[in-house]
């Protein structure tokens, strides 16, 4: 897909891993809608870009009205859909069972809403509106749908069973969503990060600054967003990806704690 004059939309695209990805689409000439709920941190973004290539809509992933109003606004003042860029996610740390109890239902709850019921609702609504387009590619391609799992998918340490269970079922809906999307020409695919230095990384001691870095296998440091952003304009660049979990990680893989 030739992404100038494409539109896109961001979810989390006010910070981190979906304010690089912003800045990579604008670079490459696409118009993109921030899907976020911190709209001063979205309008430094939309400062540096202008407002005729970046908006702010404030939406909670996890509600339906929410996210069916913005992406109506947005094919409203844009005409089309082409991408969609799943980041909006969170985590915390509980045991399953553990000195301080069994893990609070309600905080167990919260993770699932946004992390893997907000990344298919998204999905599904996303991909409504990117069916009506005319094909903008050779074979017939309508849209690209990139969702974020995480490694800890895979290698989930103690205390991240929530977010791993998330991250595992966004990995685990990427092939049977392609699959689902194939008659309206629509790809899916999802990018799995390691150790991204996002600004949390930057309250670490730097003791444990630097055993995280060593952990990487090479090269030893964190990744960075720009390197995120770059396999997502190339996931939505090359029409022959889809249905893939792609890791960026330094070739990490992770220890119980």
């Amino acid at each position: 897909m030739d992404l100038q004059g494409k539109v896109a939309i961001v979810t989390g695209g006010a910070s981190g891993l979906g304010e690089a990805t912003v800045d990579a689409y604008v670079a490459k000439g696409m118009t993109v809608a921030i899907f976020d709920l911190n709209e001063e941190r979205a309008q430094a973004v939309i400062d540096r870009h202008g407002a005729d290539k970046t908006a702010f809509y404030a939406v909670n992933v996890a509600d339906e009205n929410s996210v069916k109003d913005a992406i109506s606004s947005v094919v409203t003042a844009h005409g089309a859909l082409h991408v969609v860029n799943n980041y909006a996610g969170f985590g915390n740390a509980n045991r399953t069972f553990g000195r301080n109890g069994v893990f609070p239902l309600d905080n167990y709850m919260q993770i699932v809403m946004v992390n893997q019921v907000g990344t298919f609702n998204v999905c599904r609504l996303a991909a409504e509106a990117m069916s009506t387009n005319e094909p903008v590619t050779a074979d017939g391609g309508r849209g690209v749908i990139i969702n974020t799992a995480s490694i800890a998918a895979y290698e989930g340490q103690i205390g991240q069973v929530a977010y791993s269970a998330t991250k595992g079922a966004v990995v685990g809906m990427t092939l049977p969503m392609a699959r689902d999307l194939v008659p309206y020409g629509i790809r899916v695919n999802t990018i799995v990060p390691g150790l991204i230095h996002t600004p949390l990384f930057d309250m670490l001691p730097e003791e444990n600054y630097q055993s995280l870095e060593r952990s990487v296998l090479y090269p030893k440091r964190l990744g960075k967003p720009q390197e995120i952003a770059h396999l997502s304009v190339f996931i939505a660049e090359n029409d022959y990806l889809n249905g893939e979990c792609v890791r960026l990680d330094g070739g990490i893989r992770m220890q119980p704690k």
